[in-house]
C-alpha cells in the first residue's frame, strides 16, 4: 500500500511537470526544460517508462541527458534565460508593485544567473 501510494505521487509529479513543460512550449514566460527535467527525476522514482520516453525525445532528451551528466546549461539557455530576467525585472520595475518586491525579485533573479552562468556548457 505504502509503495503504490509513492509510485502515485511520482507519477503525478511527473504528470504536472510535462503539463507544465507543454504549457511552456506555447507561453514564452515559462519555462519548458527545467519542468522535463524535474519530470524526467520523478519518472526515474515511479514510472521508468516515461523517464525513458523524456531521455529518448529528440529536442529535449539531451539537454536533461547534459543535465544529468555534468550538469551543463547550453549557452543559448544561458543567454535566453539572462534576457527573460532582465525583461520581467524591467517590467516589474515599471509596474506598481510594492519597493520591496522590485528589489526583492530581481535579487533572487540575480542570484539565480549567476548560479546558472556558473554551470558548465558542456
Amino acid at each position: 500500500m505504502r509503495r503504490s501510494l509513492a509510485v502515485a505521487l511520482w507519477r503525478t509529479l511527473a504528470i504536472v511537470c510535462v503539463a507544465l513543460a507543454l504549457l511552456g512550449s506555447v507561453l514564452p514566460v515559462l519555462p519548458t526544460v527545467p519542468f522535463l527535467l524535474v519530470a524526467a527525476w520523478a519518472g526515474s522514482r515511479g514510472w521508468p517508462q516515461l523517464e525513458a520516453w523524456l531521455l529518448r525525445h529528440p529536442k529535449h532528451g539531451p539537454a536533461i541527458q547534459r543535465w544529468r551528466d555534468h550538469g551543463a546549461v547550453p549557452r543559448r539557455a544561458k543567454w535566453f534565460a539572462t534576457a527573460m530576467m532582465l525583461l520581467s525585472a524591467a517590467i516589474l520595475a515599471l509596474s506598481g508593485a510594492p519597493p520591496w518586491l522590485k528589489l526583492a525579485v530581481p535579487g533572487v533573479m540575480a542570484t539565480v544567473a549567476v548560479w546558472l552562468w556558473l554551470r558548465p556548457e558542456v
